[in-house]
């Protein structure tokens, strides 16, 4: 019998609601009468408000709950912003699709009293605001000039941090920025020569339970391929190197004539050690590429730098 209905399960923040909203509206577009329901809950990750989110520990940090959703039978997929999906999913879900990416890069939010600086050439000293390890062992490694300080919450709250004058500026994800209306906000995409970004940035990753074919089939309609290729490399890379949504891995990737060509990276926390390395393959074999490159680094040493970063936050 043919499914007539999907039940979403998603995080209730605003950010996460234009997403899911996004894949409701898409799959009753493409699917005759199909009805599509959302239910929406806090995870962990957005509950713990006061702590950096590498000192809570990031396997299911936004994600766990959805998943229990679907495996108590409660939800029939979850949408996840990819970035946040671990790579290594519990038994009985799998990645059932990813969509077509936003912009991927990280952006630079100013504080409107510094309208004039990019950063570049932000003067020395400045409080820059960010939660992700990736974008601040990057920026110390390119900036150590520069003060950097956590902040947490979604982004309309970090928004208002920065305003409020808590920071002189803050880095974002161009994607979220852009799915909620702030582009405008946007005042700089950060060059991927300074911070790669996280794996999956930018895309929507779509869980479902592995068994369950019908499902898998309908959602099809919203997997776009060159994503998928590109993430699946992006994904293989993280998961070889057994990192995790908050450890300071980044990459960068593209396809041209079915290559793909996988940039990664490894960084120290404090900026002073940043390995990186390139991979190039076919994109009928994208995890190869990523498996590849995360053999590359580990021969500089980038296992030895993820081991001394998981002991300090073990």
């Amino acid at each position: 019998m043919a499914i007539t209905k999907i039940r979403i399960a998603t995080r209730r923040s605003k950010l996460a609601m234009v997403q899911t909203l996004w894949v409701k509206e898409e799959l009753e577009r493409n699917i005759p009468n199909i009805e599509v329901n959302i239910e929406a809950m806090a995870t962990q990750g957005d509950k713990i408000l006061d702590v950096a989110l590498a000192k809570i520990g990031d396997k299911g940090l936004f994600t766990k709950e959805l998943e229990t959703q679907m495996l108590q039978d409660k939800a029939d997929i979850a949408v996840h912003s990819l970035k946040d999906l671990p790579t290594n999913l519990p038994d009985g879900l799998t990645l059932g699709c990813i969509t077509k990416r936003e912009d991927p890069s990280d952006a630079l939010v100013i504080n409107k009293k510094n309208e004039s600086y990019k950063l570049e050439n932000l003067p020395s000293g400045s409080i820059v605001g960010t939660s992700s390890l990736r974008r601040l062992a990057q920026l110390k490694f390119n900036f150590p000039n520069l003060i950097f300080k956590d902040i947490r919450g979604n982004v309309i709250t970090r928004l208002e941090k920065l305003d409020s004058g808590e920071f002189d500026c803050i880095i974002l994800a161009a994607a979220g920025l852009k799915r909620l209306g702030f582009e405008s906000r946007i005042h700089q995409l950060i060059p991927s020569e300074i911070s790669l970004h996280a794996v999956g940035q930018g895309a929507l990753g779509i869980e479902c339970k592995s068994d369950n074919h019908d499902v898998l089939k309908i959602i099809q309609v919203l997997t776009h391929e060159e994503t998928s290729k590109r993430c699946l490399a992006e994904r293989s890379f993280l998961r070889e190197l057994e990192g995790g949504c908050q450890v300071p891995i980044g990459v960068n990737s593209g396809i041209k004539n079915n290559q793909i060509f996988l940039t990664g990276m490894v960084a120290s926390i404090d900026g002073k050690k940043l390995i990186k390395d390139k991979s190039i393959g076919p994109s009928t074999d994208p995890e190869r590429i990523g498996k590849d490159l995360a053999n590359k680094l580990k021969i500089q040493g980038a296992e030895k730098i993820l081991e001394e970063i998981f002991n300090e936050y073990r």
